[in-house]
Parts: structure tokens; sequence; C-alpha cells
């Protein structure tokens, strides 16, 4: 793993702006999250900013992303890095997590494809990923790196995240309901709870 220089700001209680560059990739990542779904996004991957703006309507977070890789090789680093900062994002936008539900989780169709999605803003990375896709491509877009921009997210983020493909014959489908029932869990986890009075949802007192 190449050295990385990391440069991170918070703006508010529940925004964030990442910055991350190393040899391989510049990234930057800004959040709100309590925005209203506006995204601004520029990857250099077409499929991936698509997935990207699903996350962006339907979790209600204002998201911005932008992203100079080394496609030429191709787009694994770019979508790895981008989950990474993602998670580095999310983790400084949540703060202690007071009086937030912790848990959410989401179903969500597609035509004939069907996806489960259960998160856990625990403070611990763990990934559960379960997704039989059809197809090793979407256009050019390798499906195996739905897996890597997952797995960047939650160890940066700190949270667990239980991703289940239950049905699908079309893969666009089944990846575009992953990353929208990954979207409606994660705005689900970040609200806030009414009966939380501001205490951090766990026995242990911190998460």
């Amino acid at each position: 793993m190449h050295a990385s220089t990391l440069r991170s700001t918070t703006t508010a209680m529940r925004q964030a702006d990442i910055s991350r560059n190393t040899l391989e990739t510049k990234i930057r990542v800004a959040l709100d999250l309590d925005g209203t779904g506006i995204s601004r996004l520029g990857t250099g991957i077409g499929f991936f900013d698509h997935m990207l703006d699903q996350v962006a309507r339907h979790g209600m977070i204002d998201l911005t992303v932008e992203a100079a890789g080394d496609l030429h090789i191709d787009a694994h680093h770019t979508i790895e890095d981008v989950g990474i900062t993602l998670g580095q994002a999310l983790a400084k936008a949540l703060g202690d997590k007071k009086g937030l539900r912790r848990y959410g989780h989401a179903y969500v169709p597609l035509d004939e494809a069907l996806s489960r999605v259960v998160v856990d803003l625990s403070g611990r990375p763990g990934l559960v990923f379960n997704v039989p896709f059809t197809r090793a491509t979407i256009g050019e877009f390798d499906v195996d790196l739905v897996r890597e921009f997952f797995q960047g997210l939650v160890n940066h983020a700190g949270m667990t995240v239980h991703i289940d493909a239950l049905r699908g014959d079309n893969s666009h489908h089944q990846a575009e309901t992953v990353f929208k029932a990954f979207a409606r869990a994660l705005r689900m986890a970040v609200e806030a709870d009414p009966l939380a009075a501001g205490a951090i949802p766990s026995t242990k007192g911190a998460l």
C-alpha cells in the first residue's frame, strides 16, 4: 500500500469533507447527512456514479465525490478509495453517535430483483456480502468492485453491514437494489431517535 496524505475538516455537526491522496488516486468526498439527496459526482466511471447517486437520493444525503484515479489500469483503485474516503467522511459526520437509532434495515425491489441490507453503526468494521451476480460485468463495470467499495467503506466508517441479494436475473438490477437498500438502511440508522435523549445507543457507553 502506498503512503497517503489525509486532510479532514468538519463544517458542522453532521457534515464532513475528506480528501485522500495517494500515488494511485486523488479523492475528495463531502457529505451532509441532513441533506436533500443532492449529488455532485465525478469518478470517471459512469455506472459507479449512477450507484453513488442512489446512495445520495435514497439516503437523503447531500454527496459530492471528486475522483481522479488510474483508470488507464482499471477501476479498482478508484472505487476502493472512494469507499475508503466515504467511510472516513461518514465516521467524521457521525461523531460520537449520541441520540442516533444506530440500526437500520431495508428491502428494495427493482423489477425481478430484490435486495436486503442491514446496517449497524457499531464502531466495528464488518461486511457480510452475499450477492450472486448473474454476469461478471455491467457494461464495462466489473461487478467484483461492488464488494471492494463496501469493504473499504465499512472498514473506515466503523460499521457493520449485511448485504443479501435475495433474487434477481439482471445484474444491473441486482447492483441497483443493493445500493438503494444500503441508502435506505443507512438513512434509518443515522436518524435521531426521539426516545434516546442524546444517549449513546450502547450499553458500553461508547461506539
